[in-house]
């Protein structure tokens, strides 16, 4: 028997993030949920896909970890895909993802895909002193015959050549896929509407208050901050937090720590190829650019930096650098800060060793802060917290969107059985920890 034996339930999911919105949506569809005897209301501080989960890389695959959770939810993902139409609603798609190893080029070189016209400006460009690059879109036969030396796909011709690059092989399409991240969950959010969640934005949360004797759950207190911060109370019977680094500043208890990554998403000079590259760059000394009058680092040596960088449909590329704990986590996703510099180096990184990126359009430089658990296990922590009525589902790392339909769908499952049936969970049980 289900463990709601009959008995009305007020559930209350805290955060929008992506694993927030795949509970609400796994909730909604377990057998057990009767929209005339269960409610389920979503609480976010500032929007969906605030923070990490709208700002992430999306890469999806077998290999990632923690294997109690990563083969469930890789092929809830086909699933999703399948059933909502994911590969355009969201840019659900296989793909090819490779290290690659390389030397950058200054990027004050001349690109290999660019000509002068008759007047001495870019072909296909009018004024500008000859300064814009405009890609012809093909490879030489001697350039192709450089990548297919080094062992590079032969379509994977977007990285120059002339950079020496060594590539080998992480995840092939029977293994490897990818989603839009920022779509994918705004996508879950709806989709848990249609089903009858109550999505409730400029909700934050201020309490989780308890029974006389603190042994279960009995409310949630948040500010409605589209109502001038009234603050409201609503019953829970279960109460499920998601709300990735924040979920300290609601559950002091919990063992979460913030890491803070910038990156960048780039419309290349023409589309390329399906590849998600992790990249080892030798830059040489004295590399860098201007940009708006700005100088990004300029280095006194040789240095390697290793930038990941995603081609996604409908040409977009996103890179991302390395993280960093300068900057403290903010109260609220509106209030993460941008460093321009740090997003400029990325740019330039990837720039070093690709014409179709260094001339391609910047459309987003962006930061957010990636949830850690810090307790040694190096898995989320999905399950009960110990008290009646109050599970977790936070410390998903770099992949919170790889791993939050599994999580969805066992956060259903404790919710509404009691248990976990889909997965053994129980190294990712918050009481192992806490």
């Amino acid at each position: 028997m289900a463990a709601t034996d009959g008995k009305k339930k007020h559930i209350v999911i805290i955060g929008g993030g992506i694993i927030g919105c795949t509970s609400a949506y796994f909730l909604s569809r377990h057998p057990s949920f009767d929209p005339q005897n269960h409610t389920i209301t979503l609480l976010e501080a500032t929007k969906i896909a605030g923070g990490a989960s709208g700002k992430a890389g999306g890469l999806l695959a077998l290999w990632a970890y923690p294997s109690s959770l990563v083969p469930l939810s890789y092929k809830l993902h086909k699933q999703l895909a399948d059933e909502h139409g994911g590969e355009e609603r969201w840019g659900y798609r296989a793909l090819h993802v490779g290290q690659i190893s390389c030397k950058g080029r200054r990027l004050e070189e001349p690109s290999k895909s660019s000509v002068k016209g008759k007047d001495g400006d870019m072909d296909g460009e009018n004024g500008g002193g000859g300064e814009a690059r405009v890609s012809l879109q093909k490879r030489t036969k001697e350039a192709m015959g450089k990548l297919k030396a080094a062992g590079m796909p032969a379509d994977l011709d977007w990285v120059d050549p002339d950079c020496n690059p060594y590539y080998d092989e992480m995840g092939d399409p029977s293994t490897t896929a990818q989603v839009h991240p920022f779509q994918f969950t705004t996508a879950m959010a709806e989709l848990a509407k249609e089903k009858g969640v109550d999505v409730r934005i400029g909700a934050s949360v201020s309490a989780i208050n308890y029974s006389a004797n603190g042994d279960s759950v009995e409310s949630v207190t948040y500010e409605d901050k589209h109502n001038g911060n009234q603050t409201k109370t609503i019953p829970a019977t279960d109460v499920i937090i998601s709300a990735g680094p924040w979920t300290r500043s609601i559950y002091p208890q919990a063992p979460i720590a913030a890491l803070r990554a910038h990156s960048v998403t780039i419309k290349p000079s023409r589309p390329i190829s399906a590849y998600a590259l992790f990249t080892q760059i030798k830059l040489p000394a004295g590399f860098g650019q201007k940009e708006s009058g700005k100088l990004s680092r300029a280095l006194r040596g040789e240095e390697i930096v290793t930038p990941e960088i995603y081609a996604r449909p409908k040409n977009e590329v996103y890179a991302c650098g390395e993280g960093d704990h300068l900057v403290p986590l903010p109260k609220s996703t509106d209030l993460v800060e941008v460093d321009e510099k740090r997003c400029q180096e990325v740019v330039d990184y990837v720039s070093a060793i690709s014409d179709e990126l260094r001339d391609g359009e910047v459309t987003a430089r962006q930061a957010c802060y990636l949830p850690n658990n810090t307790a040694g296990t190096g898995s989320p922590l999905v399950g009960h917290a110990g008290t009646k009525g109050l599970y977790i589902a936070a410390g998903h790392t770099c992949w919170g969107i790889q791993n939050a339909p599994g999580t969805g769908l066992l956060m259903s499952e404790f919710v509404f059985d009691g248990e976990a049936k889909s997965s053994k969970a129980k190294g990712l049980d918050p009481r192992n920890v806490m």
